[in-house]
């Protein structure tokens, strides 16, 4: 009787002790936004409406200086969720998948539902819904199915433009559409709606949560309620100073913006009006605020539920974009605009209202996760925490972060952008140099000035040590 009455002891001993470790382990709440660059007012971008994004900033710490490692939303995603930098051989597009890449990594999510997380994917998390096999505590859950091909226009006459994409890829219509219609007439209304359903429903588990939530805007088409168009005066919106393409600039630098000009009202090739191109700033713009609203919404789910002050958020975007800089839009390039992107991290017992401008880069966000959370860190990982910058967002910190696109290496100091593209040889072909203190917009490539010559070598001898130590076989 006695052994049993032990048993019995050490059984709800046990019990109790799992439950108080487990209500000790602060949830995350992780907000990937598609195609946003720091076009925010808590970014000094007076321009932008975005009221509860900037709130978030307040109470966390905003990165200034954080860079994606390669400008695609797939490729992004993958190397974010694996912690494993991309290369010539993996992550190089936007349909990539971590599985197919990385096969056997145990991804972000993975890690955290090994550790006794609850893991819920909203929305696009991976490009791929199926991707990350084995990482969700229930089915990853989108609108209507899987997000791909899917323009959710609502005006009748959209509907009558779309038309196939010529690489058969799926359909697209026009680029923009404004209806007088509520939120949720757009995916990312259904995800807040969603998350704040599944908020509820992870409050009452009492167990610690990862929740993935993915927004697609401001992702072309720049389909928004009409609500959110009408923040901003259409007379208002202005192109960018500078569309030309840099001075002194390879060929290589440029792209012809393919994803924009599948679009119906978009030409094929050649310039467009400057009225139209206004208008796709308005749409950006307008996308940009109505997502904003709902991640407000379901941040205020979160505090009214009482989970706040036990929550990591993170919100990231997966690339920057361009606007008409350089004469490009979209992404797919090794461009500032296109590779410095939003990161805002707010955790419990943390520093609020502080920012930083030392580098990070989006292969930190793993292990950073781990070490709020407590977690050890998986061994493959490449990136470097970034939690002591919560402490002491001024001490010194990387010297430098790589980026990549196609055949392109970039490399970002505090002062400089260098990049190199090589041929099928493996030989530097072209090669640019910005000083981003007297020339932030990128406008004269000065790689080739004499004065430069040291500084070039010196980057570049960077770069290939990178190449080399990022590309050691790391998976058994």
């Amino acid at each position: 009787m006695k052994l049993k009455i032990g048993a019995i002891f050490l059984f709800v001993f046990i019990v109790f002790f799992s439950l108080a470790q487990n209500a000790q382990k602060p949830n995350v709440l992780f907000i990937a936004v598609d195609d946003l660059r720091p076009e925010l007012g808590c970014y000094g971008q007076t321009q932008i409406q975005s009221p509860n994004i900037d709130k978030l900033a307040e109470s966390g710490l905003m990165f200034n200086r954080s860079y994606c490692n390669i400008p695609v939303c797939g490729a992004s995603r993958a190397s974010i969720l694996s912690g494993i930098r991309p290369n010539r051989q993996r992550f190089l597009n936007y349909s990539c998948w971590q599985d197919q890449d990385v096969p056997g990594v145990v991804g972000l999510p993975m890690h955290f539902k090994n550790n006794g997380y609850y893991t819920v994917s909203l929305g696009k998390i991976y490009h791929h819904i199926t991707d990350g096999k084995g990482s969700w505590s229930e089915t990853p859950w989108f609108p209507e199915g899987d997000w791909q091909g899917w323009q959710a226009y609502v005006l009748p006459e959209s509907h009558k433009q779309i038309k196939p994409r010529p690489n058969g890829s799926g359909i697209n219509g026009p680029s923009f559409e404004s209806p007088d219609a509520p939120d949720h007439i757009y995916p990312d209304g259904m995800i807040a709606e969603e998350a704040i359903r599944q908020l509820n429903e992870l409050e009452k588990k009492k167990e610690p949560f990862f929740l993935a939530v993915g927004f697609l805007k401001p992702h072309l088409p720049f389909n928004a309620p009409k609500k959110y168009w009408e923040l901003y005066d259409f007379d208002n919106i202005k192109l960018p100073e500078y569309m030309q393409k840099p001075e002194n600039a390879p060929d290589v630098c440029m792209h012809n913006f393919g994803e924009l000009r599948n679009y119906t009202d978009v030409p094929d090739q050649g310039s467009m009006e400057e009225e139209f191109m206004r208008k796709l700033i308005h749409g950006y713009y307008a996308c940009v605020s109505y997502t904003d609203a709902q991640i407000g919404k379901v941040l205020d789910e979160l505090e009214n539920l009482g989970l706040a002050e036990n929550t990591i958020v993170i919100l990231w975007g997966d690339h920057g974009w361009h606007l008409g800089e350089h004469g490009l839009w979209c992404k797919h390039c090794n461009f500032e605009k296109v590779l410095h992107t939003p990161v805002i991290v707010r955790a419990p017992d943390k520093k609020q209202n502080i920012k930083t401008d030392a580098l990070v880069e989006y292969v930190d966000i793993y292990p950073s996760l781990c070490e709020l959370a407590g977690l050890e860190k998986p061994f493959h990982l490449q990136g470097k925490s970034f939690v002591p910058l919560m402490k002491n967002p001024d001490q010194p910190w990387k010297e430098e972060v790589y980026c990549r696109w196609i055949k392109g290496e970039t490399l970002v100091t505090q002062t400089h952008t260098y990049t190199e593209w090589f041929d099928d040889s493996g030989k530097v072909s072209d090669r640019m140099l910005y000083d981003l203190t007297t020339d932030a917009e990128e406008t004269v490539n000065i790689s080739e000035n004499k004065e430069n010559k040291t500084l070039v070598q010196q980057l570049s001898e960077k770069i290939k040590k990178h190449i080399a130590k990022r590309d050691e076989i790391i998976i058994p």
